[in-house]
């Protein structure tokens, strides 16, 4: 048996409210196949060996909530303040201290996930027993999405976001998807270390990566998605376009 507290641990981000749903209905509550679409994420992040799965609430926080009250596997944290995908993991403080093994961070709002991608992102970072592994995608709609960018060797340098980029970078190929393995007593440690220096006065996770870079431990990006997993559904339209996509319609 397994000891849980080694298991994967799941963080699934669904703080958000969703603006562009044009809803009051927290995003991640809106169905896709009569399937809130969350669910569809907790389904790949259990079959990829995820043993617990903390679910970070914020906007409708009780919605969300009683949306998945029937699963005996979940983890509430709140974040009363959406201030970045780094301080939601932050709320996940005590579940992490308690924790020692793999922790997946993924968004709530992708429900293309598939856990065979999940399962080579967890490998990567055990066979590299990596501090972080960065899920990555190659597309060349990448506009407005995180490029990842390697030294002349193809190893992990950081990630830009694309108002950063240089021209050079703009053409990059392989993006960030928003899904990361990160070890769990280095990210306790590197969370406490992210600053709000940006225009939007957030916590980034993506600066994780790269802190824990400078700090010597060992970074990777592994391109095992496909970009319609990275797809997260920001509007009525992608909606039903991933609708589509489930039923083959």
């Amino acid at each position: 048996m397994v000891n849980d507290m080694t298991q994967p641990l799941a963080i699934v981000l669904a703080a958000g409210k969703g603006t562009r749903m044009k809803s009051d209905l927290p995003k991640v509550a809106h169905t896709i196949c009569d399937k809130p679409m969350i669910e569809y994420v907790l389904s790949a992040a259990r079959e990829a060996g995820v043993g617990r799965i903390v679910v970070v609430v914020g906007y409708q926080a009780d919605v969300v909530r009683n949306t998945l009250s029937g699963h005996d596997d979940l983890g509430f944290a709140l974040q009363e303040e959406q201030l970045g995908t780094g301080h939601a993991v932050m709320m996940c403080e005590s579940e992490l201290a308690q924790h020692d093994g793999p922790v997946l961070v993924l968004a709530g709002d992708t429900p293309l996930l598939k856990a065979s991608s999940l399962r080579a992102l967890l490998e990567e970072q055990q066979n590299r027993k990596a501090g972080c592994v960065v899920g990555s995608a190659t597309t060349e709609n990448n506009h407005g999405l995180g490029r990842i960018v390697r030294d002349d060797a193809g190893q992990f340098l950081k990630i830009v976001e694309q108002k950063d980029c240089t021209p050079e970078q703009q053409a990059i190929q392989e993006i960030n998807t928003g899904c990361y393995v990160f070890d769990s007593q280095s990210l306790l440690a590197v969370l406490k270390q992210l600053r709000p220096d940006n225009q939007q006065s957030e916590y980034y996770l993506t600066d994780c990566a790269e802190i824990l870079k400078q700090e010597g431990k060992t970074v990777a990006a592994a391109n095992v998605f496909d970009i319609q997993e990275a797809m997260g559904v920001n509007t009525t339209d992608q909606l039903a376009d991933v609708e589509r996509i489930l039923t083959g319609s």
